[in-house]
């Protein structure tokens, strides 16, 4: 009998899934899908989740459920919990499910997809790979917040960062391609709807833009990325109450908010080619915007590494968009000569490999 591992990467608007056939210590990939969640994530989670299992079995990829041996998740928020790959059963799902307040968009959809697997695919291992996880090694002077400390002792507010799955795989590929030498002090960019940088110094994270939840850092498609505070209590004192201003922080600002159109880099670009569009300046408003502040993430990080030896790029936009690599590496010329590098990153081949090594 064939023995396969299933991967589910729930996002806020989809649910992807990859199957991988294991061949003694190594996976094979065999097909992936994606299954539409309109909106509706978390009562709809049970039937996205049994369709796509269910399209499995009707394509004949697996024979029955039994097939499956294993399912890992992805989890976007592992708090200080959470460092490793972890075994899931009722009392760690508890655990996690208290996490949600930390990444709402994400994280009780991650919950929901493992509840429904739990019910579904009961004698399958899950297991849950955690999107902070690669971010543990961040020294405390720079995981830390400037606020009252027992803040941080009570409620846990840090600087966690996130993509770590992403920004691990494509390290790594990238430590194979160009060896040790070239790879001691990296900045890995993972550009897409949501956005986030990490300096890697020696194979270990020493800082990441995203914080204490995946809204802090470099403008993203509708998140706002860095702010002043003071922004916040302006605006409630002129009577928007926290729930909107979240809202728009969340699903308004970034490329949106600043376009004034789209938070699509595609239909910016389309913009930007013709200055006669009527889109025109504020498209080039949001781009140059954007590619400034990710610029000046991978500069102050190229300090701190000491230099540069490789800059990566992945994600939609980082794999895609050519014409912003160059606008955001033209602006690092007075550092050294380094590598660039886009890679297409592959998360759920990386939580099927560390899936595997807890089995």
């Amino acid at each position: 009998m064939k023995k396969y591992i299933l991967v589910f990467n729930a996002g806020s608007s989809s649910l992807k899934y990859k199957l991988f056939e294991k061949n003694k210590r190594e996976l094979s990939f065999v097909v992936e899908g994606t299954t539409d969640n309109h909106g509706k994530a978390l009562s709809n989670i049970k039937k996205l989740v049994t369709t796509s299992i269910s399209s499995l079995i009707d394509g004949k990829f697996i024979a029955s459920l039994s097939d499956i041996i294993a399912v890992g998740h992805r989890v976007v928020h592992g708090g200080e919990m959470f460092k490793e790959p972890t075994a899931i059963d009722a009392t760690v799902l508890k655990k996690l499910e208290k996490l949600n307040e930390l990444a709402p968009l994400h994280n009780p959809i991650n919950c929901s997809v493992i509840e429904a697997c739990l019910q579904l695919i009961p004698n399958a291992k899950q297991v849950a790979v955690f999107d902070t996880a690669f971010h543990n090694t961040l020294p405390e002077h720079a995981y830390l917040y400037a606020l009252p400390y027992e803040w941080y002792t009570k409620f846990g507010i840090r600087r966690y960062g996130f993509h770590g799955t992403s920004h691990e795989y494509v390290y790594s590929l990238a430590r194979k391609k160009l060896g040790a030498k070239k790879t001691k002090k990296v900045v890995t960019c993972h550009l897409g709807n949501g956005c986030s940088i990490a300096a890697i110094l020696n194979g270990k994270v020493i800082d990441t833009s995203m914080g204490f939840t995946p809204l802090e850092g470099v403008p993203m498609g509708t998140r706002s990325g860095n702010i002043d505070p003071g922004i916040i209590f302006h605006l409630e004192r002129h009577g928007m109450n926290l729930d909107k201003i979240e809202g728009i922080l969340l699903n308004k600002s970034g490329l949106r908010g600043l376009s004034q159109f789209s938070s699509d880099v595609r239909d910016l670009r389309k913009a930007t080619n013709n200055k006669k569009d009527s889109n025109y300046a504020r498209a080039s408003r949001a781009l140059n915007t954007y590619c400034y502040a990710i610029t000046k993430y991978i500069g102050s990080y190229a300090t701190i590494l000491g230099g540069l030896d490789t800059v990566i790029f992945t994600g939609g936009i980082g794999e895609n968009a050519d014409y912003l690599r160059k606008q955001i590496t033209d602006g690092l010329k007075p550092f050294k000569p380094f590598t660039t590098l886009a890679i297409h990153t592959n998360e759920e081949l990386l939580i099927a490999e560390k899936t595997l090594t807890l089995l």
